[in-house]
């Protein structure tokens, strides 16, 4: 069964959205801070985590950021932020999605269902080497060098998809559409953002890797 990580300071609010996904199938575990749900992710086998930004002491940015020093789980936050620059933020820091306050129970699954679906859909076998990056999808993990680069899920999603059609240029849209489905509600800047990040992380390694087709999008070419 999945099991999905409820993040919030407000118990009635945790219980809430506990409800509503254990009704959907789902097995819920919660956590009132930010250290309790790190400890919870280190100890136990979660697989999707919904994480309020407004806590006290620390935040879902900052939980977000500590959490993925050590793993790539999905991160959907739950915010009554409707600002586009904290929104991007969250992205930035590692989250996956975000859904905005207040939210139905219908919204909230079918985002989490859309997310997971995705996850579930990279194939688990078949390594892929361009230049000195090995994707394998079986450990779900991108290595240089036999050592591993950690990624967020959505950023996994976009280096596997680009390593499997190098030399093929994609519109933002199309990643968009992809990797985040027709039901997601942000624009394109959600594709500049993680494409960003990621050519951050590839940076660290030999070669140049993501490249702007300018006017269209991006495409992936090995350039030793």
């Amino acid at each position: 069964m999945t099991t999905i990580l409820v993040v919030d300071d407000e118990l009635e609010m945790r219980n809430l959205i506990a409800l509503h996904l254990q009704q959907s199938g789902f097995d819920v575990v919660q956590a009132e801070n930010g250290n309790d749900a790190i400890k919870i992710v280190r100890s136990s086998n979660i697989d999707l985590v919904l994480l309020d930004v407004m806590m006290p002491n620390k935040d879902g940015f900052q939980v977000c950021q500590e959490l993925r020093e050590f793993t790539s789980i999905p991160i959907v936050f739950l915010t009554a932020l409707d600002a586009k620059d904290d929104l991007v933020k969250g992205l930035k820091l590692g989250g996956d999605d975000y859904v905005v306050k207040p939210f139905t129970a219908i919204e909230l699954t079918a985002r989490i269902d859309a997310i997971l679906r995705r996850s579930l859909g990279v194939p688990k076998t078949g390594t892929i080497t361009k230049g000195v990056l090995v994707n394998d999808p079986a450990a779900r993990q991108l290595l240089s060098g036999g050592k591993k680069i950690t990624l967020t899920l959505k950023e996994y999603e976009l280096i596997y998809l680009f390593m499997k059609n190098e030399g093929k240029v994609f519109s933002r849209d199309q990643l968009l559409e992809r990797l985040w489905g027709l039901e997601y509600e942000g624009g394109t800047r959600t594709v500049d953002t993680h494409i960003k990040t990621l050519r951050l992380k590839l940076g660290k390694v030999s070669g140049k890797y993501i490249e702007t087709v300018w006017g269209i999008g991006y495409r992936f070419e090995v350039v030793e």
